[in-house]
């Protein structure tokens, strides 16, 4: 076979990591995207990696389908844990919390010290883990965003290095999503700011004045003037690129 399909956000994973000749992919499944990066030929060796066996035998089976043996090994491992130090340029971890991929980072930090490159799409927690990829000693180099089956997946392209500290609202959205004025970004935001509107104007129908003061109002609110800076963020870096 020399072709494999892929979803909407492994192929912009796969995008991000396509400068690659030895690659690591933590929590690869069904090793979909070494696959994926192997056959398009610039990709010398592969190590698909992941906690459990199971998926390790599916993605023994995807990576024999392809005729890939010889390029693509796979390792159980926690994490990096049985990844070597340079062993690999780039390493992809993916599909996953964002608070058990900050422990895979900083319990793989010896492992991942001469890793040049990471590909990282975390699930959740999004601000608070952009904060720790800086105090982890990571700056971001490219951020991407996908809509698929009704969901948004956001995914970022970090090295080593420091980075001046981001606004709150670049936290939580992506500066570079929001500098390059990302179009999935854009329509995130604006389906955002239309869906917290509605939740306040429901609450403030209902709500007494002292009540207003409560921590679920004041967080909704805080959360549609983020959404709204965001918005003028994206507006000012539209200015600027024409």
């Amino acid at each position: 076979m020399s072709e494999i399909h892929l979803s909407e956000r492994l192929l912009a994973i796969a995008g991000l990591a396509e400068e690659a000749e030895r690659l690591a992919d933590i929590g690869t499944d069904h090793a979909h995207i070494p696959i994926a990066l192997a056959l398009r030929g610039r990709l010398k060796h592969a190590i698909a990696m992941d906690i459990n066996r199971g998926p390790l035998l599916r993605a023994e089976e995807n990576i024999a389908l392809f005729g890939l043996s010889e390029k693509i090994e796979t390792r159980l491992s926690d994490g990096a844990e049985a990844l070597l130090p340079g062993e690999a340029d780039t390493v992809v971890i993916a599909g996953m919390g964002g608070a058990l991929m900050v422990r895979i980072l900083t319990d793989g930090a010896s492992q991942l010290a001469q890793t040049e490159t990471l590909v990282l799409q975390p699930q959740s927690e999004l601000s608070e883990f952009r904060k720790k990829l800086h105090a982890l000693g990571y700056r971001v180099l490219k951020e991407d965003m996908v809509f698929e089956d009704g969901k948004y997946y956001p995914m970022m392209k970090v090295t080593h290095g420091k980075e001046e500290a981001w606004s709150e609202t670049e936290y939580c959205y992506g500066r570079e999503l929001i500098r390059t004025k990302h179009p999935v970004l854009s329509d995130y935001l604006q389906k955002e700011r239309a869906n917290y509107e509605s939740i306040l104007a429901g609450l403030q129908k209902r709500l007494t004045v002292e009540e207003e003061d409560s921590a679920a109002y004041v967080r909704i609110k805080h959360r549609s003037e983020e959404i709204e800076e965001a918005l003028k963020l994206n507006r000012m870096a539209e200015e600027e690129m024409q």
